[in-house]
């Protein structure tokens, strides 16, 4: 059986959910509207194949619905340039700090950030 591997990526939202959203709102003070609203997520899938799931509302063989209502709603496509230089990790706690790390840095680049 193949090894697990994890990774980030970042989905570029519309910025309709900065104004439509007061909890996105709330997570994202530094925001002047310059850059964009981004949502950052880790998965064991390829980027592209999570954020299909993510747009069709993909939920698991239990019935969990296991995609963000945010990206459902909100998501574009994938921004590659955001999470390309971030090696995969082997453990799904790692894959949640480094989801955590970027997006707390993206923030800091004034980006307005979303992640779980």
């Amino acid at each position: 059986m193949p090894k697990v591997t994890y990774q980030v990526y970042v989905i570029e939202l519309n910025k309709k959910v900065f104004t439509l959203n007061s909890k996105f709102r709330e997570a994202n003070p530094q925001f002047n509207g310059v850059l964009e609203c981004l949502y950052v997520g880790m998965t064991s899938k390829t980027p592209k194949e999570r954020f299909l799931q993510h747009k069709t509302g993909y939920r698991n063989k239990k019935g969990y619905k296991l995609s963000a209502n945010i990206v459902q709603k909100y998501g574009m496509y994938l921004r590659p340039s955001l999470y390309n230089h971030i090696e995969p990790v082997n453990t799904r706690a790692e894959a949640l700090k480094l989801e955590e790390r970027l997006a707390l840095d993206l923030r800091r680049q004034r980006y307005a950030v979303w992640h779980n």
